[in-house]
């Protein structure tokens, strides 16, 4: 009897906004579950679904970066409705009752069904976020040629 090859998912995620991150996660866990290999490549503002709750850049521009973007996964706010935080708090508050994981528990998740986390190399040099600034899980920062490559053997591809 042959073997199947496992299905496996590429993801892009560009967006830091908490409900694209949480839908990119949710897909993500479906997926690992459904027992996909799943690959998600964080670029730019999703780049915060991996940061650590730590400052970063080091020259001018890149502290003040640091300043206006900070914070980790738990200081994403809602692509609507943000109202200066008060969405978040609000979507935060919703979302707990009706029992529904926070985004930092939907990442442990996705972490914990061997879902692989890489972060944009370029995105985070320019954004001055160095690798040890992410969270541990964090498979290695790589360029977009290694994300393509696994896009291209995907069978499904998605950018978030």
């Amino acid at each position: 009897m042959e073997e199947q090859k496992k299905k496996k998912l590429a993801m892009a995620v560009f967006s830091g906004d908490l409900d694209k991150l949480f839908a990119a996660f949710s897909i993500a866990t479906g997926a690992a579950a459904s027992n996909m290999d799943v690959t998600m490549f964080f670029t730019f503002w999703g780049l915060r679904a991996l940061k650590k709750k730590k400052r970063t850049g080091k020259s001018f521009l890149g502290r003040l970066m640091g300043i206006f973007y900070g914070g980790d996964i738990n200081r994403a706010s809602p692509s609507k409705m943000s109202f200066g935080g008060l969405g978040r708090w609000m979507f935060k508050k919703m979302m707990k009752a009706k029992r529904v994981p926070t985004l930092a528990e939907l990442r442990q998740t996705a972490i914990d069904l061997g879902v692989k986390l890489y972060g944009c190399q370029m995105s985070m040099e320019v954004m001055e976020i160095p690798q040890e600034k992410m969270i541990d899980e964090v498979a290695k920062c790589v360029g977009v040629a290694t994300f393509l490559e696994q896009a291209q053997q995907a069978d499904v591809t998605l950018f978030v």
